[in-house]
């Protein structure tokens, strides 16, 4: 009896401190299934690889598709109310690569996650917008029952507070004043508690999706609570997903949506009853014994990660450079044979701190070595902020750091072989430039513009790149962008949109006029620079290129505001893809790159308006202002853009590229 009393109390305390991760992937078996590295396949993976971004840049819900005919895939996600966007981009992602590695060859399947919130990844090879689906269900029940002499005072409560419930759930959208898609994500959506005797309190929390009727949303929940009633009545706690809603009611705290709810006094002055069985008097010293033993382990523990972090303090003071605890030290030996000691065969290129180098791990893993150069005069403050930043970082579109190595004066980073190399090895050569369809573009200013937005706004940092070019964007297996080099990086606090600095670095023709004249950088520093991409990807025509024209010293923001204004604009695309291109399409993204690169960054838009125009063909664009570093008609006028204040510029110092892997420090006149 003693025995069966402590894991009782351990099992209270599990349930009681714990918090209850809600994952389950639904594969609907009846829909249909499609054929591995099919077209409807490749467009699964395809809208997996946007809809986090989608979802927290329509805040927080987003219904869409990808795809024609057959092959068209649907796909929905949603985030409860108040998730912070970091957080729902984060469950979001999680959530839709589970699904897709669970359901491997079905049509569709839902899946509803989340502790702290809710989120809800579905997709489909039938639209879902306004379609109420019950089925698939998947229900979970708690094994403890309700007593049975509490059972009818129990339900009396729980009819009441479920009830409420869902007329209040399914009314919501009636009483909301606005449809847009800031209201969305919590058109219906109700969470409450109410006290019952002798259990403490009951929570329940519902959702459905917005797209559906408030009908519909009334007759899911009604099915679902008919369903508990049918089969689960009596016990202490359902979890009922369909694909349409989202039904739950415990009597502990499940979710970081009750925590700012003011739980009502209990009925009974006893203390809450746990899903567990009457503990007997006999028991009473064993389980003070094993409360005594659990203080105790705790003590222990606490103590052990207090004198842990203390050592890790001391030996981290050593060091020269503070590294990030979240990425893996390499020894210097291990990634010098994985390198073949750094054979010149295995060298893909130099960057601007060092070169790098391709390797095999000792497991079969293929990394990219980034050896720092031990003369690079800032190599030390870029080793330093590259392992600081990227190891925070985790998203499809950056690339990934696995781990450093630091050995003396060798300074290696480890990342992830991203196996196409950079994007200006397709785009500026007109050999391989032809790869590069109307298609594999798009997907590519997408991708880019998903990475920005994450360090601008979706990570657990708000982070500067300030050196955006075609050459830091590397290209996966599938051709799929991946942001890299983040060396120049600046970490912003939460609520800071401004910084200077007297040491400008960055690549010349990416960088906006407020940088490179006042030192100025903000998040629309990166919109500049990735406004020229577009631009560049369209053209399949390097920045740097545009030298003279008619005798006039121009550059690429100048060609296309000439084209701009005498309406010129498809003179603009790559003959490439002139042919097999949706005209109207490849002009709205010019006209978006010509946003980004105007001359004053308050008329810039931000990444997250940035990224809904080229997701959203039915948003209005802006007539765009003249760009940054925009040249005159008479050979040696500028605007104001060009004039390099020396009195402004003299004290800065500047560590500059021209598309080009070697740095040189200028002094502009």
């Amino acid at each position: 009896m003693g025995k069966k009393s402590s894991v009782s109390i351990l099992c209270f305390i599990l349930i009681s401190f714990s918090p209850i991760f809600v994952s389950a992937q639904t594969c609907d078996e009846a829909a249909g299934t499609f054929k591995p590295n099919s077209p409807y396949d490749k467009n699964r993976r395809l809208l997996n690889s946007t809809l986090a971004s989608n979802v927290t840049a329509h805040a927080g819900y987003f219904n869409g598709s990808i795809g024609v005919g057959l092959d068209r895939v649907y796909a929905l996600g949603m985030c409860a109310p108040g998730a912070e966007p970091q957080a729902c981009s984060y469950c979001i992602q999680e959530s839709s690569d589970s699904l897709l590695n669970t359901c491997l060859n079905q049509t569709d399947g839902f899946v509803w996650s989340g502790d702290e919130f809710l989120c809800l990844v579905r997709y489909s090879s039938k639209s879902l917008y306004g379609v109420l689906a019950l089925e698939p269900i998947t229900p979970f029940h708690n094994v403890m029952g309700i007593r049975k002499e509490n059972q009818e005072e129990f339900d009396s409560v729980w009819d009441g507070l479920v009830l409420r419930m869902i007329t209040r759930v399914s009314s919501s959208a009636r009483n909301s004043s606005s449809t847009s898609s800031l209201s969305l994500s919590g058109k219906y959506y109700a969470k409450d508690v109410a006290p019952v005797p002798v259990y403490g309190n009951i929570l329940v929390l519902m959702q459905c999706t917005p797209d559906i009727s408030s009908k519909d949303c009334s007759l899911c929940l009604e099915t679902s609570v008919d369903y508990y009633k049918k089969l689960y009545h009596g016990k202490r706690g359902v979890i009922m997903l369909r694909p349409s809603c989202f039904f739950r009611w415990e009597l502990y705290n499940f979710s970081g949506a009750f925590d700012h709810i003011n739980d009502p006094p209990a009925l009974s002055n006893s203390p809450s009853v746990p899903n567990l069985t009457d503990i007997t008097k006999k028991d009473k010293n064993v389980s003070r014994g094993v409360i005594a033993a659990i203080v105790v382990v705790i003590v222990v523990i606490i103590v052990l990660i207090y004198v842990g972090m203390f050592m890790f303090k001391r030996r981290k003071k050593k060091q020269d450079i503070q590294l990030s605890t979240e990425s893996v030290q390499f020894g210097f030996k291990t990634i010098e044979a994985a390198t073949s000691n750094f054979s010149e065969v295995n060298k893909l290129g130099a960057g601007g701190f060092g070169e790098v180098y391709k390797g095999i791990l000792m497991n079969g893993t293929e990394v990219a070595v980034k050896r720092l150069s031990k003369t690079a005069g800032q190599g030390e403050r870029e080793f330093k902020n590259e392992v600081v930043v990227v190891a925070k970082l985790q998203h499809r579109n950056l690339v990934r750091l696995l781990g450093f190595s630091l050995q003396g004066e060798e300074k290696l980073l480890v990342y992830e072989f991203v196996p196409n190399k950079s994007l200006d090895y397709f785009l500026f050569d007109a050999s391989k430039r032809v790869q590069l369809d109307w298609t594999m573009r798009h997907n590519i200013i997408g991708g880019i513009s998903r990475g920005i937005l994450y360090l601008h706004q979706d990570s657990r940092l708000k982070i500067i790149h300030r050196d955006l070019k075609a050459s830091n964007i590397l290209l996966d297996a599938d051709m799929n962008p991946k942001i890299a080099d983040f060396g120049t990086a600046r970490i912003f606090g939460m609520n800071q949109t401004v910084d200077n600095t007297s040491r400008v670095v960055g690549t010349f023709g990416y960088m906006p006029p407020e940088y490179v004249i006042h030192g100025q950088f903000s998040m629309k520093s990166d919109v500049y620079s990735f406004g020229v991409m577009i631009l560049e990807i369209i053209s399949g025509k390097k920045n740097s290129s545009f030298r003279q024209i008619d005798g006039l010293v121009n550059n690429l923001v100048t060609y296309v505001w000439r084209l701009w204004v005498n309406k010129l604009l498809p003179d603009l695309i790559d003959p490439g893809i002139k042919e097999d291109c949706n005209i109207d399409e490849v002009i709205r993204h010019i006209h978006i790159g010509l946003l980004c690169v105007q001359e004053n960054p308050a008329d810039r838009p931000t990444m997250s308006t940035i990224h809904q125009m080229l997701t959203t063909s039915s948003i209005t664009l802006p007539v765009p202002l003249p760009p940054g570093f925009f040249f005159g008609n008479r050979p040696g006028t500028t605007t104001s853009s060009q004039g390099l204040d020396p009195s402004q510029s003299s004290s800065k110092s500047y560590t500059c590229s021209v598309d080009e892997a070697t740095i040189t420090d200028v002094n502009p006149r």
